[in-house]
C-alpha cells in the first residue's frame, strides 16, 4: 500500500524581505526567511517575478494554504515548508 500524501499545516504567515526573500510561519510554529531566487523566471508563469515590486506583491492563498501572486503563480505548499524545514537546520547547524 501507498503511503497516504499529507499536506503541511495551514500557512499563516508570509512577508517579502530584501531581494526574493520571504518569511514564512506554519500553524504547526514552524517559521523561518527563505530565498526564492531560484524559482525567479523559471518557466513562463514566474517571469514576472523578476521585477521585484511584482514580487513584493505576493499574498497567501487561504485555499491552496500557500503564497501566490497576482498573476495565479503559486509555489506548493509542501515546497515552502520543506524550505522553511531546511533554512531552520542549516540556521541549528551555524549555532
Amino acid at each position: 500500500m501507498a503511503p497516504l500524501f499529507v499536506l503541511p499545516p495551514s500557512l499563516i504567515e508570509a512577508a517579502p524581505l530584501d531581494g526574493y526573500e520571504v518569511h514564512l510561519r506554519f500553524a504547526d510554529g514552524l517559521e523561518g526567511d527563505v530565498d526564492l531566487s531560484h524559482l525567479v523566471g523559471w518557466g513562463k508563469v514566474f517571469e514576472p517575478l523578476r521585477d521585484l515590486a511584482f514580487f513584493r506583491r505576493l499574498a497567501i492563498d487561504e485555499t491552496e494554504s500557500t503564497i501566490a501572486w497576482p498573476n495565479e503563480a503559486d509555489i506548493a505548499p509542501e515546497t515552502l515548508y520543506d524550505l522553511v524545514q531546511r533554512a531552520a537546520h542549516e540556521k541549528r547547524r551555524r549555532i
